[in-house]
């Protein structure tokens, strides 16, 4: 049902939102009162747009050490120097602890165990949002970000583990793109076929990517390439 203030409701537990700007009207003041944040994405910028970071950050900062603050991103996003030092500049500066996983991420921000926002579709350059408070649905969500979590790797393994991938993986992506065969593409960066072979398993796995065709799709979302 679409209501006078521009929200589509279904039912009284679930609000659904367009835009971060809708979002953050509605249930921004809960992140200056929330002790317990959990949250999943496949990228940096998924949930917060570039206006409002500084805002969002000032909270956090006054506030740093009163809240637990879990996040969960797809491991593919190491592979970008930019984003690595990001992350590990949340971790540090405000205490969040951060995995990686290789698989799909359901991209999820938890407050308090009481509120659930889940991110929709990009439609004409806004993405939806649905806003949940329906108990048992929020302990559904809940469910699966705690198996989710307890399978992801730590963030500064992890980081360890992809340092030379990370190196390697535009010159990587570049050579599958272009179709060359692995004996030219070993060649062309000075490694064993073998070794060349399995970087781009790493690289794959990386990405979450079950084919070299996968593999260059991910990059392209995660503008690797």
């Amino acid at each position: 049902m679409r209501t006078g203030d521009g929200l589509t409701r279904a039912g009284d537990s679930v609000t659904v939102v367009r835009g971060e700007e809708e979002l953050f009207r509605r249930v921004g003041h809960l992140f200056s009162t929330v002790t317990d944040l959990a949250c999943a994405a496949n990228d940096l910028a998924t949930w917060v747009a570039d206006r409002r970071s500084d805002e969002l950050t000032a909270a956090a900062e006054r506030r740093s050490g009163e809240v637990r603050i879990r996040k969960i991103y797809r491991a593919g996003l190491l592979l970008d120097s930019a984003s690595a030092r990001e992350l590990a500049r949340v971790s540090e500066r405000f205490g969040a602890r951060i995995r990686v996983s290789t698989d799909d991420v359901n991209e999820t921000i938890i407050l308090d165990g009481r509120v659930v926002i889940l991110a929709g579709d990009l439609t004409a350059g806004q993405r939806g949002y649905s806003v949940i408070t329906q108990p048992e649905t929020v302990q559904g969500v809940i469910s699966l970000f705690e198996t989710a979590w307890r399978s992801a790797t730590d963030l500064a393994v992890y980081d360890a583990q992809v340092a030379e991938i990370r190196r390697l993986a535009p010159a990587v992506l570049d050579l599958l793109g272009s179709g060359v065969k692995d004996e030219a593409a070993a060649r062309t960066l000075g490694l064993g076929v073998r070794t060349y072979r399995r970087r781009v398993a790493e690289l794959m796995s990386a990405l979450g990517a079950e084919s070299r065709f996968q593999a260059g799709v991910r990059a392209r979302e995660l503008g690797l390439v």
